[in-house]
């Protein structure tokens, strides 16, 4: 197709310059594909109106307004939204894109992608020990004896336990099947043999809590899904175990999780939190069995290009008219689905 022919697109997302880290300087993954060249961040305003009237695809990126119905009815020509994130269940309600004939497609795959690698990292290193090691060494500044005092590490026949099927959850699986690791599962939607393909075994969640060394959260954030991860389940862990969480900070009871954590019986890497980030004088930041970081699992930094190569392979397919390969539709009843 010639470059005449390529759909008029409206990118928006906050801040602006986010764009550029996507879809590289100039924004040149997508000039290929369609006729895009101001970014938005804001949809309610004259210069978004007069956009919004000649577009055809709507780019978005986090940061994003959310795309309500008074939105669409100034976009005439919109027939698809290509989303750089993850679930767009927050930017459009999925019934209101398919009334109005919009096609939805994440880059949720490709987010996927970082959060595991984060997750099985955080996983091998819970189970060497590896902060309490920095931190013994860094105050005795001298030799530590491995065979005495890390006597209880390794990675070799512990078992982990993974808590949602979901698009990260069986990456991490994956992940895991490379190891001596057992590996327990817990979605109540999953089977046995679905299980047993992503080299897992299906079991209760109470069950998983009780066995597990390290127990890594791939929940998403829904009704079904909050505070799942409750007091009674967290006393169930044995001490000395980790417990992790990329998901979002509302599938757990914090204060119930903070009490355990008081007591030095278990440990925690956070990436997410509630509220996030923490107030400063939270006491998540000082205690020694915690690691935060600031929801840097997901993409970032050299990774928002492998999003942006998702969403331009996306819109290749919508300039051919071909279905998209990763399409968002609305959440099936899977604990781990997003």
């Amino acid at each position: 197709m010639s470059d005449e022919t390529r759909p008029r697109a409206v990118l928006a997302m906050r801040p602006a310059a986010l764009a550029d880290d996507l879809f590289g300087p100039g924004r040149h993954l997508l000039r290929q594909h369609v006729d895009a060249a101001t970014v938005l961040e804001s949809l309610d305003d004259a210069p978004a109106h007069e956009l919004l009237a000649e577009a055809e695809v709507l780019i978005t990126g986090w940061g994003c307004p959310p795309v309500t119905a008074e939105v669409l009815d100034r976009a005439p020509r919109l027939r698809a939204i290509v989303h750089s994130g993850g679930s767009t269940v927050e930017l459009i309600d999925p019934s209101l894109a398919a009334t109005h004939g919009i096609a939805v497609s994440n880059a949720g795959e490709a987010n996927a992608i970082p959060v595991a690698e984060y997750a099985f990292a955080a996983i091998l290193l819970a189970n060497k020990q590896a902060t309490a090691a920095e931190q013994l060494y860094r105050q005795r500044r001298d030799r530590i004896d491995r065979e005495v005092e890390l006597r209880d590490t390794g990675n070799y026949r512990r078992q982990v336990g993974l808590v949602g099927a979901s698009r990260t959850g069986r990456r991490v699986a994956g992940l895991l099947a490379l190891t001596d690791l057992d590996v327990l599962l817990y979605d109540p939607y999953l089977t046995d043999d679905q299980a047993t393909e992503l080299g897992a075994r299906r079991c209760d969640l109470a069950e998983l809590m009780a066995l597990s060394d390290v127990v890594s959260l791939h929940v998403p954030s829904t009704a079904e899904t909050a505070g799942m991860i409750s007091r009674a389940l967290l006393s169930l862990m044995r001490d000395g175990t980790t417990l992790i969480n990329t998901a979002r900070g509302t599938v757990l009871d914090q204060d119930a999780l903070l009490d355990e954590l008081r007591t030095g019986r278990l440990r925690a890497v956070l990436d997410v939190t509630t509220p996030e980030p923490l107030p400063a004088d939270h006491e998540l930041w000082s205690l020694p069995g915690v690691t935060l970081t600031p929801h840097i699992a997901g993409a970032t930094g050299t990774e928002l290009r492998r999003l942006g190569s998702y969403v331009a392979d996306e819109l290749a397919r919508f300039r051919q008219g071909t279905p998209f390969a990763y399409p968002d539709s609305t959440p099936t009843p899977v604990v781990g689905v997003p």
